[in-house]
């Protein structure tokens, strides 16, 4: 089985390096919040090109904690998209602050910035740029809109680990940026892992006291919580940070050779906002009959995903309550078309072929498609 994404290929590339900084973890007497994670921390913040990182628990974490150390909260509101994973949203919620979703442009997937003055209001304090599938919101845009308003710019950056806008890495043009090291992430780690990032020291130190019950001395400053990051996954994310631009090279050259491949059929292939670099978290195309191509190759098998099959605000548990926009056509009709191909950095060309040419033959015996 081709898998839409394999992070047991990653760890089989670097095992002895996993291995042995596991081990060195486990030998000591360190599990938590120690010199593993400190020296993320500080490597992480060199490699984004910001003054300060903080590990914590997870990706969702790191959004919530950022809304928290920035006062957002109760009475407030956040403006971000539908089209992200739902954590997202679970983060804006967990502060009290209410969510407000805006459309996606349907070049890119992400914020549609002609709609943020609409739902801008009196009460909202903070913009939460999603970079999707590996590449960057318009941040020009949005944070001069930012600045306009003088709200906050929160940039999650949970699919963008290591990708650039105008020569800047993600995660550092914003007040704030937020990692998930999430498995399947750029940079993974294996198991649950969130790393923040920031220019302002004063913010970073107070989300390393919110991490851990919002302690200053083991006396409680603010009212936090637990999301400390361990030990044993910063090693492992150490290790995987000092491959992640070549790995993000063999992202970039297997969705080159997606897109020659694919160039002449009934598809709309993912486009590079001018100036980025993606690190093509996900190869994310539009399709005709997308439910049959699924299934038609699972059975040839090949797994693929939808990157999201239900707009967040479409979804049970925020259907009928949530604020959108009044127009989110784009974000309702590509959830009916997009799909996932497998992305990883040790997908080899020849699975590749694999993949390109089995799509292929289902438009061929649909008669539906008209590529060579």
């Amino acid at each position: 089985m081709l898998l839409c994404a394999n992070p047991s290929a990653q760890f089989n590339s670097y095992q002895s390096e996993i291995e042995e900084a596991v081990l060195s973890v486990m030998r000591g007497n360190r599990y938590i919040l120690g010199g593993e994670v400190k020296s993320l921390e500080e490597e992480f913040a060199d490699y984004i090109g910001v003054k300060s990182a903080v590990g914590v628990a997870n990706g969702t974490d790191a959004i919530e904690l950022a809304l928290r150390a920035l006062s957002v909260g109760f009475g407030d509101e956040v403006i971000t998209v539908s089209h992200t994973a739902v954590a997202t949203i679970a983060a804006i919620e967990a502060t009290g602050a209410t969510a407000v979703l805006v459309d996606i442009d349907a070049e890119y997937y992400t914020l549609n910035t002609d709609q943020l003055s609409e739902a801008f209001s009196d009460q909202t304090r903070a913009i939460i740029a999603v970079h999707i599938y590996g590449q960057a919101v318009d941040l020009n845009v949005v944070k001069n809109f930012c600045d306009e308003k003088d709200i906050f710019l929160i940039e999650d950056c949970s699919q963008a680990h290591g990708a650039y806008f105008q020569k800047k890495r993600l995660g550092s043009i914003g007040d704030v940026g937020c990692f998930s090291c999430y498995p399947t992430k750029n940079l993974g780690a294996i198991g649950d892992a969130g790393i923040l990032t920031t220019n302002d020291m004063g913010l970073a130190q107070k989300i390393r006291k919110l991490r851990e019950y919002g302690w200053n001395n083991r006396v409680s400053e603010y009212p936090g919580r637990n999301s400390r990051l361990d030990e044993i996954q910063a090693a492992i994310l150490r290790v995987k940070l000092k491959h992640l631009d070549a790995d993000n090279t063999k992202r970039r050259d297997l969705a080159d050779y997606y897109s020659e491949c694919l160039s002449e059929g009934h598809f709309q292939l993912p486009s590079i906002r001018p100036e980025n670099i993606s690190v093509f978290h996900l190869y994310v195309m539009q399709v005709e009959m997308r439910d049959g191509l699924l299934d038609y190759l699972l059975r040839n098998g090949i797994q693929c995903g939808i990157h999201y099959p239900i707009p967040v605000h479409l979804q049970p548990a925020y259907k009928n309550r949530i604020l959108t926009s009044n127009n989110m056509s784009v974000t309702e009709n590509v959830a009916n078309k997009i799909i996932s191909l497998p992305m990883y950095p040790e997908l080899s060309k020849i699975d590749a072929k694999i993949i390109i040419d089995k799509i292929k033959s289902f438009y061929t015996e649909n008669d539906n498609y008209e590529g060579k």
